[in-house]
This record gives structure tokens, C-alpha cells and sequence, in this order.
């Protein structure tokens, strides 16, 4: 008997075939969507809700200050568009004053919900910016910044989680969000990964200017 003509035998044939072919499919797609590496021009940076009133409570509160204040700087330096959101400033207050003071020009956006696209104030700020890619820092990990970089991905953002740069007052809703945060499609990183992909290179004066930066990471 032939079994290379018995139909059903061509049937399976052909079905294997379709579904190697949507593999392929799925993989190209998945491998179009956010690049590998952050690049300075198409990235903007978004620190959530680095208020006077919340801070103090959140662990290792000094460290992500000061690893937020070295991306601000950065992205200063190069030209990276900076959004601050602050979540009720009349009951939390404002924004830490030495972050303002890096960046005056910086985007801020009130806001209520803790999700800050839900408003629609981020997304009009951050739309004319024309930039695809968002670094994401800030306070509280388990419940704002998470929101809204569901809310960001949700929006067509690729979105970059500095992980260093975020906190909560339990380590463990911190842990938590940063999985939830992954399995939703953003990539975690650190802040020495982020200014160092925004640098590109090691040869020029740019990178001997900013370099004091990185070494003063706590």
C-alpha cells in the first residue's frame, strides 16, 4: 500500500505545514515589537508619583531617589523628554524638590487615578512627544507605576520598568509587581542599563561628562 497517497495521511501533510508556517508567523511578529536595546531618540522618561509625603515610606527610599535623580540628569543631558506624574499633591504633596530642580522643564501631570493613563493627561502629553518607548520609575511599584504601565502597554507603549528606580513600603508587593509587570510585556532593567544604552559608547566626551554619574550610584 502507497501511504504517501492515502488522503488522510495528506491531509495531516498539509496541516503540519500551516501550522509550521503560523509559528513563523508568531515569531516574526513577536521579534517586531520593542527593540532590544533602548535608544536615547526614541525614548521618554516617566517618574511616577516621587512625592514628599509618600516617600519616606517607601524602602530603600534614599537609593531610588537618588537612581531617579541620575536618570533625570541623564536624560537631560541627552535630550530625553522627562513626564513626572503626582497622584492627589494636595493630600501626598508635591514632587521631591531636588528632582524638580534637575529638570525644570519636565512634563508634570496630576492626576487621581492610579492608573495614569486613565485620565488621559499622560497620553496627551506623552503622544505629541512622538516617542514609543517609556522608561518607567517610581513609587509605589505594587500600585501606580504597575497600573500604569499596564495602562501604557495597553496604549501601544513598549515600556522599559527600571526596577532599581521602583519601590513600595513591603518588599514583597514590590517583588510581585515587577512579575506582573514582566508577564504583561514590559522589560525590566536597571538604571545602569538604561543610561548605558542611551550612551551608546564609550569614546566620546559625553560619556566621560555623564560617567561621574554612574559611579555615584548607590
Amino acid at each position: 500500500m502507497d501511504f504517501c497517497h492515502t488522503p488522510w495521511l495528506v491531509a495531516l501533510a498539509f496541516r503540519s505545514l500551516v501550522l509550521v508556517e503560523e509559528n513563523v508567523v508568531t515569531l516574526k511578529s513577536s521579534r517586531s515589537g520593542a527593540p532590544h536595546c533602548l535608544s536615547r531618540d526614541q525614548s521618554v522618561l516617566v517618574l511616577i508619583d516621587l512625592q514628599t509625603r509618600l516617600i519616606p515610606a517607601i524602602g530603600s527610599c534614599e537609593a531610588i531617589v537618588a537612581r531617579a535623580g541620575a536618570l533625570l540628569k541623564v536624560a537631560d543631558r541627552l535630550g530625553v523628554p522627562a513626564v513626572i506624574t503626582e497622584h492627589c499633591p494636595t493630600a501626598i504633596g508635591g514632587t521631591l524638590a531636588p528632582l524638580l530642580a534637575i529638570d525644570p522643564d519636565a512634563e508634570i501631570v496630576s492626576k487621581v487615578h492610579f492608573d495614569a493613563t486613565a485620565e488621559g493627561r499622560l497620553n496627551g502629553v506623552l503622544g505629541p512627544i512622538g516617542r514609543k518607548a517609556v522608561v518607567v520609575g517610581g513609587t509605589e511599584a505594587h500600585v501606580c507605576v504597575l497600573q500604569t504601565v499596564l495602562g501604557l502597554i495597553a496604549s501601544g507603549y513598549h515600556v522599559w520598568v527600571v526596577a532599581d528606580a521602583c519601590g513600595s513600603r513591603k518588599e514583597a508587593d514590590r517583588l510581585a509587581a515587577n512579575d506582573r509587570m514582566a508577564a504583561a510585556g514590559a522589560r525590566l532593567v536597571t538604571t545602569e542599563m538604561v543610561l548605558f544604552e542611551w550612551l551608546e559608547r564609550g569614546d566620546t566626551d559625553l560619556f566621560r561628562a555623564i560617567l561621574p554619574i554612574i559611579k555615584d550610584l548607590p
